[in-house]
């Protein structure tokens, strides 16, 4: 008995203990049940205030609804904004209006068919073939006057339907100069120059035989004005070569000051500002790979004529003429040796057809002291003195400053 009472003590106890374990897990449970609830319902909370910060609706305007976006939505689009234009600064400005008022049109065609726009200058082997081309339907070119004077048959230009086309075969040293070409603007009958649509190139046709370009002549006259800048043309067929200026006599060579004295290969020695001490005669020299080669040489005459309107006289043979008679009258000016002069007549008998001859001549002469004037003159001779031919001859010289009128008047005796 005692022993049974025992076990259902023992039995009774286990009981109590696995009971008050059972319910002190039940309570520790419930607590940690009580904890997650609480912290969710924190952090539900902490989330609704964030989202709300962040979606706050703006005062006065509606809310925007929601609508499912549409497949590729999500990419990123440009937007088509009003952007005011920059204007250029001036210098910008003044860049872009040079380039349009100067567009090149001139073209060279190479060697594989492909066509490339011309620098300032170009260096061609004498012997090639050079093809050039302006774009435009009415194209003027302006090349070396050397190709004009003799009438040359190795230069071709001619006008198609979108471009001019210029071609110069078996080119020579002496083909050396400026090409160019410009786009001509018709009305009617007058056009005029495209000055936004030209193009320009320098072409040394350089030989080695031939560094200084040929000319026609074996002497040449410069006439050195104290007014205006001398050239001595003594220019190179390749630019690279060492061009110097001498003296004949005395002997020596002439400073270039790169001031007062200059060299430009694509024209030559330019004299800034002429003086009498620089008459005489010259030549250049130049040297490049080779054994140097000289130039022909340039008599330097000093020139010292007040410039305007011809300064001009007239006189006749004889103020009275009998019938039959042969009768000149001579109109005389005298100027600068490198301006030129014209002549116009007026006298008795032209508005019938009456027949003169008229000749005009000019030469050049020493004054003795360096100084060189030139002396031009128109004779009208009458043959035949008649009566027709009494009254008033009027002669009219000109230059380009302008005109100067004299007159005569021949009787009948």
């Amino acid at each position: 008995m005692a022993d049974f009472i025992n076990l259902r003590k023992l039995t009774l106890t286990k009981f109590y203990a696995s009971f008050l374990g059972r319910a002190k897990l039940q309570l520790f449970s419930g607590m940690i049940r009580k904890f997650v609830f609480f912290f969710k319902r924190l952090y539900k909370i902490f989330l609704i205030s964030n989202i709300a910060f962040f979606t706050l609706p703006v005062i006065g305007q509606p809310a925007k609804s929601k609508r499912p976006k549409e497949h590729g939505e999500n990419k990123i689009k440009p937007v088509n904004k009003k952007v005011k234009p920059k204007t250029p600064k001036m210098k910008e400005r003044e860049s872009m209006d040079s380039s349009l008022k100067s567009q090149s049109i001139l073209t060279q065609m190479t060697d594989k068919g492909h066509f490339q726009k011309l620098a300032a200058t170009l260096s061609l082997a004498a012997g090639e073939t050079i093809e050039l081309r302006c774009k435009g339907n009415n194209v003027t070119w302006s090349y070396p006057p050397y190709l004009d004077t003799f009438k040359d048959s190795r230069l071709s230009i001619k006008q198609l339907d979108r471009y001019s086309q210029l071609i110069l075969a078996n080119s020579t040293a002496a083909d050396t100069g400026e090409y160019s070409c410009w786009l001509q603007l018709c009305s009617g009958n007058k056009c005029r120059k495209d000055e936004t649509k030209t193009g320009s190139t320098y072409i040394f046709f350089t030989d080695k035989e031939e560094l200084f370009v040929p000319t026609p002549s074996y002497f040449e006259i410069v006439y050195l004005n104290p007014d205006k800048p001398a050239v001595i043309p003594c220019r190179v067929t390749t630019p690279s070569a060492k061009v110097t200026l001498h003296r004949e006599f005395p002997a020596g060579e002439i400073e270039t000051d790169g001031t007062d004295i200059i060299y430009d290969a694509k024209k030559g020695f330019v004299f800034q500002h002429p003086t009498s001490d620089h008459k005489g005669i010259v030549y250049c020299k130049a040297e490049s790979q080779g054994a140097p080669q000289i130039s022909i040489k340039y008599h330097l005459l000093y020139v010292e004529v007040p410039k305007g309107p011809p300064s001009t006289t007239i006189a006749v043979s004889s103020s009275r003429a009998g019938l039959s008679d042969r009768v000149h009258v001579v109109c005389t000016v005298l100027g600068e040796p490198d301006v030129d002069v014209n002549f116009k007549w007026q006298y008795p008998g032209q508005e019938s057809g009456r027949p003169v001859i008229i000749q005009n001549f000019w030469r050049l002469i020493n004054r003795g002291i360096g100084h060189t004037t030139r002396i031009s003159k128109s004779v009208l001779l009458v043959e035949d003195f008649e009566d027709i031919d009494v009254g008033n001859y009027v002669c009219i010289a000109q230059n380009l400053q302008g005109e100067t009128t004299v007159a005569t008047k021949v009787e009948l005796k």
